[in-house]
């Protein structure tokens, strides 16, 4: 064996070593990043299965003598959280409809449809995310008390302090992002489709409906398990449109657990991670479709 055919596995194992060397830095990287991230959580978790009586005396820094299941009972009937459940899945699933349709329907305009003003159409959508929420509570709240609704609708008659306001505010700030996303992955689908389709007569209703939205499915999942999670979490916009105390979701209605002289934190992270279980199941449920709409973009852009 000559000395350049024995320095060809040494060559190659020092290019191994180089490589593996990065990739330990970047797992380790991750690994502490995951530790933080899910820190906070784990922390809320160990709170709520000890009770209050033992944190008062040993500080919530020590280890338990009782794990206990109480604080979720006494959240669930104290909290009336099945009520609560109830007014954001009323709020968080027909803005979730509304604004992946409407994001649908500007999406396949700007990306499948050729005419002057596609471009400016989209930034027009999508200038409602690059303006802070906080910013437009004032005028928001003014416009809110002189918007009427059927008594149906509203017990007050106005979009204020009821869900189709917190529906309608939503549906506003999202569909801008999802509008983008959806544009962008509809540009992918070939043009000779939409050819094919009209050569077989088939109109621009059909053509949204029974070609591109099938082909959208995958991003469609994505963002639908994105919009449930920031529209089901949403905290700002319950607290500022709505006044009556039974009208809000379950993010803002967790303050109900707080007393005026006494505040349990053991029992509010026993609601907060009540809370917190319909993100958990969509996201298990949708995981598959949101890593493939992901995936799938990412090739095709």
């Amino acid at each position: 064996m000559t000395s350049e055919t024995a320095s060809v596995p040494l060559a190659r194992e020092r290019r191994r070593s180089a490589i593996r060397l990065p990739r330990v830095g970047l797992h380790l990287f991750l690994i502490v990043v995951a530790i933080l991230w899910l820190a906070p959580v784990i922390w809320a978790l160990y709170t709520s299965l000890r009770p209050y009586s033992e944190t008062a005396e040993k500080g919530y820094v020590s280890l338990p003598d009782t794990i206990t299941l109480d604080n979720y009972t006494n959240a669930w009937n104290q909290g009336e959280i099945p009520h609560y459940f109830l007014n954001s899945l009323l709020v968080t699933l027909p803005a979730l409809v509304i604004t992946l349709f409407f994001a649908a329907c500007v999406a396949f305009v700007v990306s499948r449809l050729s005419f002057r003003f596609n471009a400016i159409l989209l930034i027009v959508f999508l200038a409602a995310n690059l303006l802070p929420p906080q910013v437009v509570i004032p005028p928001l709240y003014r416009m809110y008390l002189e918007i009427p609704l059927p008594t149906f609708m509203s017990e007050t008659g106005k979009m204020y302090d009821s869900l189709w306001g917190l529906i309608a505010i939503n549906v506003a700030f999202q569909t801008g992002f999802c509008a983008f996303v959806l544009s962008n992955y509809m540009k992918t689908i070939p043009q000779s489709l939409g050819d094919a389709a009209r050569v077989d007569g088939a109109g621009v209703v059909r053509q949204f409906f029974g070609i591109i939205l099938p082909l959208c499915r995958p991003a469609l999942a994505a963002l639908a398990t994105l919009q449930f999670t920031w529209v089901y979490n949403d905290f700002l916009w319950a607290v500022a449109l709505i006044q009556s105390g039974e009208k809000r979701p379950i993010t803002s209605a967790l303050n109900n657990l707080q007393g005026v002289f006494f505040t349990d934190n053991n029992l509010i992270a026993a609601g907060a991670m009540l809370a917190a279980l319909p993100t958990l199941i969509v996201f298990a449920v949708l995981q598959r479709h949101f890593i493939s709409g992901l995936t799938l973009g990412a090739s095709k852009g």
